[in-house]
């Protein structure tokens, strides 16, 4: 890599979905030099196609029992909540809601019903009876009780844009054609200790070496390709896909769960479009078995299980659509899907996967604890400098991925 212009920094961190952008606003704050590396649009992965519920485990425990990913979110909303009310770094006062609950109501089924009032007596989130002359019209014919679960629903995107400002200068649009190239501290050894990475500048050609103490892996999908190129073993993501439903139209602003079972049946997250219009995302386990069919017959079974879970109230006239995304988890043997965040630590490389929106604050906390990093006590002139030290180089920040429903898709009406 001889030739090349180069700088010093501790960390660079690889992926700009919710893991990796909390993670390089985490260890600004703590005073590090990081830099977070992205070939594609911010958040394009998961993160923007999400549904944004800040989960505080009630969803995971609807077996009847406080499960253990119940356990490992439970304390995660508030968290969030102290960001978003400006009390607590990141700030997040910026960022766009779309409601500040969700609903739950069950279907004409009556499984599971009795057992999850009872699981959620551990939980810092709890549902609350509804009145009926405060229940959304959607839900007016619902059979038994509706509840209200203090979940905050946020805006995915939203969070990206307010998270790409406050790490303005740090967050670099590396060339995906290009590729990269690390140099290790031995010559020639693979898998061991890497010592700088070569990136090219999208927009000029140029090419830069970053050398830095650690390098973290936070890009989902991406991170089995990463490990591959590092020499490092592999498969260690598993890879678990949905098939999201999209309806947009004249529709009622509604976010909830329908359960049914042990798990929600259909998740219903909804938001604005460009346009003005309304806009539905079906989530659950609607979206788990989408992934075997194709998209008009998915479609088809979207109509019926959403007249299911609402029955008597008639959806308008709408336009359909569908997109697909994969969940990307650290493979565990013996284990369907982790708790908890997960990393891997190989020499100075950490790979990461935040396993749930939620827990992207846990993660930072965790990757600064492995790093044996001091206390937030950095000062605001330390981290003024190094940003503004790092924009002197002008290299190009990543777009911000669209929502699902501002992509090119293909909408019908009539299926």
């Amino acid at each position: 890599m001889d030739g090349y212009p180069g700088i010093d920094v501790d960390l660079v961190i690889f992926g700009g979905g919710c893991a990796g952008l909390w993670l390089v606003d985490e260890l600004r704050r703590r005073g590090l030099r990081v830099v977070l590396l992205e070939a594609a649009r911010l958040g394009s992965g998961q993160t923007a196609g999400a549904q944004g519920i800040l989960h505080g485990g009630f969803k995971y425990s609807l077996g009847g029992i406080l499960a253990p990913s119940a356990r490992m979110v439970r304390d995660m909303p508030a968290v969030w909540q102290a960001s978003m009310i400006g009390q607590a770094e990141p700030n997040l006062v910026a960022m766009r809601l779309r409601s500040q609950c969700c609903y739950l109501w069950r279907s004409q089924s009556l499984l599971s019903w009795a057992g999850i009032l009872g699981a959620a007596a551990g939980l810092n989130v709890k549902p609350v009876p509804v009145a009926v002359d405060e229940c959304p019209q959607p839900l007016a014919h619902c059979p038994g009780p509706i509840y209200r679960l203090d979940e905050t629903v946020i805006d995915p995107v939203s969070f990206i844009q307010v998270m790409l400002e406050r790490n303005r200068g740090l967050v670099w649009k590396i060339d995906p054609g290009a590729g990269l190239e690390f140099e290790r501290l031995e010559p020639g050894e693979i898998g061991g200790q890497v010592k700088s990475v070569l990136i090219q500048n999208p927009d000029t050609g140029e090419r830069l070496r970053l050398s830095a103490a650690s390098f973290v892996l936070a890009a989902g999908e991406g991170n089995e390709g990463l490990r591959e190129q590092l020499g490092l073993p592999t498969p260690m993501t598993q890879l678990r896909p949905l098939r999201v439903a999209l309806l947009r139209g004249a529709l009622p602003q509604l976010n909830g769960h329908c359960v049914e079972g042990v798990k929600p049946k259909i998740t219903i997250t909804a938001d604005i479009d460009a346009a003005g219009r309304a806009v539905w995302q079906l989530g659950g386990q609607i979206a788990e078995d989408g992934v075997r069919m194709e998209p008009l017959r998915f479609i088809e079974h979207a109509r019926r299980e959403l007249a299911h879970v609402l029955p008597g109230w008639q959806c308008p006239a709408v336009e359909w659509a569908t997109y697909c995304v994969n969940r990307a988890e650290r493979m565990v043997p013996d284990v369907v899907l982790p708790d908890d965040v997960q990393i891997i630590r190989e020499m100075n490389i950490l790979t990461v996967w935040p396993t749930k929106l939620v827990l992207a604050p846990r993660l930072a906390q965790r990757v600064a604890s492995l790093l044996n990093l001091p206390a937030l006590d950095s000062s605001p002139s330390e981290t003024t400098q190094w940003q503004a030290t790092a924009a002197n180089f002008n290299w190009p920040a990543p777009k911000v991925a669209l929502p699902p429903w501002e992509r090119e898709q293909t909408w019908m009406t009539d299926v």
